[in-house]
């Protein structure tokens, strides 16, 4: 399956915590990629694969995850990257031989959502991949009772009223409402709101919740779990 002289396609159907999840893995070393898009498809995803740099602007529309190595052999993943997000806000995930601090750097900072370094088991990478998903899909609008977020608007409804939210409320919501009645770790929470390699204070969390917490007009709705993070209350009605 897609050897360097070629542009191989997988199309096999599986369904993903109920979505369709396509990843496209860019990746040129068939020993990596027969057994990585095996085991994305056991895990189940769809999969399309390219070896090219060239071939990524072009299949990069279609999918809903991409999976990116930088060492390809017409062009650097880097620079695929940058062409990506001139275009597209399509999830980015590299994966990768360099691991290096500054190319993890500059990598989350010119827009990948992750950095993974080889080697890696396909079920973190699996893990990984439905994180980003969940967190970067646009078509999904997430209810709870009381509470409706839709991230194709961008608006948050609370008892029936619209509620403003900054950028960073908003995704932190998100990520609350995904799993109602879950606590969603603080370590979580800044790696999927702010950033997988977050070198802030915890203050900034605490004071974005408090500040979420008086928008939404019921401090209760997000609960605080001691010792572990906060999680949106259900409603049990």
């Amino acid at each position: 399956m897609g050897g360097r002289g070629g542009h191989a396609r997988t199309r096999v159907t599986w369904t993903c915590h109920d979505v369709r999840v396509k990843v496209l893995v860019v990746e040129d070393d068939p020993a990596v990629s027969e057994p990585l898009l095996a085991g994305l498809q056991r895990n189940g995803f769809e999969t399309e694969h390219v070896v090219y740099a060239s071939q990524v602007a072009a299949a990069a529309p279609n999918v809903d995850v991409v999976l990116l190595d930088l060492g390809l052999p017409d062009g650097d993943g880097i620079d695929v990257l940058r062409e990506i997000r001139r275009s597209s806000d399509v999830p980015v995930i590299i994966a990768t031989a360099r691991g290096d601090e500054t190319d993890r750097i500059v990598g989350l900072e010119l827009g990948a959502d992750d950095y993974v370094v080889k080697p890696y088991s396909v079920r973190e990478l699996a893990a990984r991949i439905r994180a980003v998903g969940r967190r970067r899909r646009i078509d999904s609008s997430l209810a709870t009772g009381r509470v409706t977020v839709d991230r194709a608007k961008h608006r948050v409804v609370v008892d029936g009223t619209e509620v403003e939210l900054t950028a960073k409320e908003f995704d932190l919501l998100a990520v609350l409402a995904e799993e109602p009645g879950r606590a969603v770790t603080r370590q979580e929470l800044f790696s999927r709101v702010w950033d997988p390699v977050w070198v802030g204070t915890g203050k900034t969390l605490d004071v974005h919740v408090a500040s979420l917490r008086k928008k939404l007009g019921d401090p209760a709705l997000v609960e605080t779990v001691r010792g572990v993070g906060y999680r949106l209350a259900v409603d049990e009605a």
